[in-house]
């Protein structure tokens, strides 16, 4: 009886064996990860309590990169967190990797600290890309007001060396795409820009105390060199990323004329740019699903693998 079982086990063995080889195989997936508080400057490079980022990497397929969105934060530069971080965190749950970051506020350190910090962040990411499973040739980078402002300088001076300082020199601070929501960019035109709005300007942009003068370092209509600097305007190439840029027309904080300028600059340049430009929003608000849909889409349209 025995002779005829092992060799019968031995036959269900063998076509159990046959039919697993047979089927399509299933790639792993690497778990995903959430780092918090993650420093991007070392210490040797002067780093500040401000140089830190938080990046969330959903799961994946094993050996796949993926995408990964970076956020600015507003504030007037001279506030705000990483930790606030939406509409922009939405996109790990579409399969993007997300960072957001924190930069040293001009009560720290005057312009361009700002830009400098953004492009470290960036260049420490590069840096890292294999770490995190993060593709290095599909980042992209979105802000708010004066994150908006930096997400363009960003976008803007990636062939810029001035800015890039510090360490991960190796790497480039260039993005592929551009989200900027209502970000300033010529100083001393934003005053006047605003005086067509019922009321004038939210704030006297050119008192040596507003958050633009600030953050130059002094009255906003003194440093013509500074304010020149600062504009993202003055660094369009035709070697420039695709933008986003959104604005509301009711803006009274930021003239809805300053992404008119951005605009201009670029489709001279021949860079592709979709301007949205919404009616009833102010500055913050107004803003919907329309919006948030534009945004998502612009970013898979550009980062998503083709």
């Amino acid at each position: 009886m025995r002779q005829l079982v092992w060799p019968l086990l031995g036959v269900i063995a063998a076509l159990f064996s046959s039919r697993v080889a047979g089927q399509d195989q299933v790639a792993p997936m690497v778990k995903g990860s959430e780092n918090f508080n993650v420093p991007y400057v070392e210490f040797k490079y002067r780093q500040h309590e401000r140089h830190r980022l938080n990046l969330v990497v959903p799961a994946r397929v094993e050996g796949s990169r993926l995408p990964l969105v970076i956020w600015i934060h507003g504030g007037a530069w001279r506030e705000g967190s990483k930790d606030v971080w939406h509409p922009a965190r939405v996109m790990y749950d579409k399969g993007f990797a997300v960072c957001s970051i924190n930069y040293r506020l001009s009560n720290s350190a005057p312009f361009p600290a700002q830009l400098q910090d953004c492009k470290a962040a960036i260049r420490w990411l590069r840096k890292n890309a294999d770490r995190y499973g993060i593709d290095p040739d599909r980042i992209g980078v979105w802000g708010a007001s004066a994150g908006g402002h930096l997400a363009a300088l960003v976008g803007t001076t990636g062939d810029v060396a001035q800015f890039d300082i510090g360490e991960n020199l190796d790497q480039s601070s260039s993005v592929k795409c551009v989200v900027d929501y209502y970000g300033p960019t010529n100083f001393q035109l934003m005053n006047e820009q605003a005086k067509g709005l019922p009321g004038g300007p939210a704030l006297d942009h050119d008192h040596p105390n507003s958050p633009e003068s600030l953050l130059l370092g002094g009255p906003v209509q003194r440093l013509s060199a500074e304010a020149r600097r600062a504009d993202p305007c003055e660094y369009v190439t035709a070697n420039d990323p695709p933008f986003l840029i959104i604005h509301g027309q009711r803006d009274p904080v930021v003239a809805h004329g300053q992404s008119e300028l951005l605009v201009k600059s670029l489709k001279e340049a021949g860079i592709a740019v979709d301007f949205r430009s919404v009616p009833r929003a102010g500055h913050g608000d107004g803003f919907g699903d329309a919006e948030q849909k534009a945004s998502e889409d612009f970013l898979r349209h550009h980062l998503a693998p083709k």
